[in-house]
């Protein structure tokens, strides 16, 4: 198959993958892999195979092409094309929850030197190592890539990459509970579909919805939470976005169980997980256990949520999710505390101080916890955050936990 011909091909592909007949895209893309000689064509249709299962859900797929991606891009020699396999790397593994791998990756396309192609990339790069660090809750240099991430998109004049980047911000937010700004930066990334989306894929309008239903969710907005929930899995379904689709299941069994409807989050947690477990979202199944666990406490069976607590601490232990593990000593402290079990209690709080202190999560300023109710909160230019009622009381001629860290024996 000869230049023009796999040119040919690949847009035949693109235009059935956009109207939706994807299993048809992947057949034609297939035989091109298959017969083109023309290594920039293969390299092409490399990527969209990789979008496209990343889009399914496929995930251990869209590594395998990835790789094949790399030897491709080598065989080119050309820096562009080996950021962008690099990138696509980082991304496979982003996907399967293997964080320090991805930021490994992130790392070797920022430190190429390729031409103004391989730039426009590092927003994308950023974008990736900030939802790695945030898997790993490292919050303070997730924040920091993100707002590089920004930067970028502002400079690069990148709406849908600026989308991505707010959406990832109100997961950041959400996670530490700020609730306000969780809100805030998946209302302007539905903004930005609104104003500039018009021949963008539909994805970004289902992410922007999901991100929102999740703050709403948390701010106690149930019918606002549940309106964007379902504009978001109508979009998933038509798409057969697998991965937004378990979110959606999630954020829809989060919703009843905040009304007290147990009976009907039950079987919405098992459908996500059904769908985590087939694509290999463990950060995902780790969010709906600790979902199921809670119900099981409302319903006061405290075995069961026991029996939740231990798979996901194999899992959070397993990824390095430190905010997870953070949450389930907090609900192994409450169902302790109501057995009568002193010492595991103890354990528990004890733990619970240890994650705390480990993920800075406290304000150095007032010395009170950060993620432990809904708080405003502001970063400094260095991404260490604070209560905004502290800054604005005491006011800063630099970060104090820069400071602190500075002095700390055995820093270097």
């Amino acid at each position: 198959m000869g230049q023009d011909q796999t040119k040919q091909q690949i847009e035949k592909g693109l235009h059935l993958y956009q109207s939706n007949q994807t299993e048809k895209a992947l057949r034609v893309w297939m035989r091109v892999l298959e017969k083109s000689a023309d290594p920039a064509g293969r390299f092409r249709v490399l990527g969209c195979l990789i979008t496209a299962h990343a889009e399914m859900g496929r995930y251990k797929d869209m590594l395998k092409f990835a790789v094949v991606q790399i030897d491709t891009a080598r065989e080119l020699e050309d820096p562009d094309y080996l950021t962008e396999s690099y990138l696509n790397l980082a991304r496979s593994n982003e996907k399967l929850c293997e964080f320090q791998k991805t930021i490994s990756y992130c790392k070797t396309c920022l430190n190429m030197q390729g031409t103004t192609v391989s730039l426009q990339l590092n927003g994308q790069v950023s974008l990736s190592m900030g939802n790695a660090f945030l898997g790993l809750s490292i919050f303070q240099k997730a924040l920091e890539c993100f707002e590089k991430a920004l930067r970028y998109a502002h400079n690069n004049d990148d709406k849908m990459l600026e989308c991505r980047v707010c959406c990832s911000l109100g997961n950041f937010y959400a996670q530490i509970k700020d609730y306000e700004k969780a809100l805030f930066f998946p209302c302007k990334a539905a903004e930005l579909v609104n104003d500039y989306g018009k021949g963008w894929s539909l994805k970004y309008r289902a992410m922007s919805q999901y991100h929102m239903a999740v703050a709403y969710r948390k701010l106690g907005r149930l019918a606002d939470a549940m309106d964007c929930c379902e504009e978001s899995m109508k979009i998933a379904l038509q798409h057969g976005d697998r991965p937004l689709q378990a979110l959606c299941l999630l954020c829809f069994a989060d919703i009843h169980r905040s009304r007290k409807d147990v009976q009907t989050a039950f079987p919405r947690y098992d459908s996500s997980m059904s769908i985590m477990t087939e694509i290999g979202n463990r950060l995902g199944l780790i969010q709906v256990l600790l979902g199921m666990t809670k119900c099981w406490m409302i319903r006061k069976e405290l075995d069961k949520a026991l029996e939740s607590i231990e798979k996901a601490q194999e899992l959070a232990e397993g990824l390095g999710n430190k905010l997870g593990l953070l949450k389930l000593h907090c609900l192994c402290e409450r169902i302790y505390r109501t057995k009568g079990q002193q010492q595991e209690l103890r354990d528990h709080v004890v733990k619970f101080h240890e994650c705390v202190e480990e993920m800075e999560l406290y304000c150095g300023m007032c010395g009170e916890s950060i993620g432990e109710k809904n708080n405003q909160l502001q970063a400094l230019p260095c991404s260490h955050f604070f209560h905004l009622k502290c800054l604005q009381t005491n006011g800063t001629r630099g970060c104090p936990n820069c400071r602190r860290l500075s002095v700390k024996p055995g820093y270097v």
